[in-house]
């Protein structure tokens, strides 16, 4: 017996369509007590794991110098909104490799638009 039979498994509206290589801004409810706050977390998404109810992306940032990843689900209600601030243009389905680089090595070529490919 499958978990999602068991359990109505509902996307997520505030998540829009994200691929690895985009640099998006993930809003996520924090309880701290009886305290409830927003926390922000902006990275590039290294992987995204499509499925039922264990649908999920990772993202990674640098941090003081030191290589955070936090993995989210995509129907989790704790994640209030992904927004996509960059759609990245990479060749790969997982970007591990970009645990072993820094700096200017560690950026990904911005994905033009459609119409402007089509101009030139």
């Amino acid at each position: 017996m499958n978990l999602d039979t068991l359990i109505p498994v509902a996307p997520n509206p505030n998540i829009p369509v994200i691929s690895p290589g985009d640099t998006v801004k993930v809003s996520i409810k924090i309880v701290e007590g009886e305290r409830v706050r927003t926390q922000m977390f902006q990275g590039v998404v290294i992987r995204v794991r499509k499925g039922n109810i264990n649908a999920n992306f990772t993202v990674r940032r640098i941090a003081y110098g030191v290589g955070v990843e936090r993995t989210f689900f995509l129907h989790s209600p704790s994640v209030e909104k992904v927004e996509v601030l960059r759609h990245g243009q990479v060749h790969r389905a997982n970007l591990y490799y970009l645990r072993g680089l820094t700096a200017k090595k560690a950026r990904i070529k911005e994905r033009r638009p459609k119409e402007e490919r089509k101009e030139k």
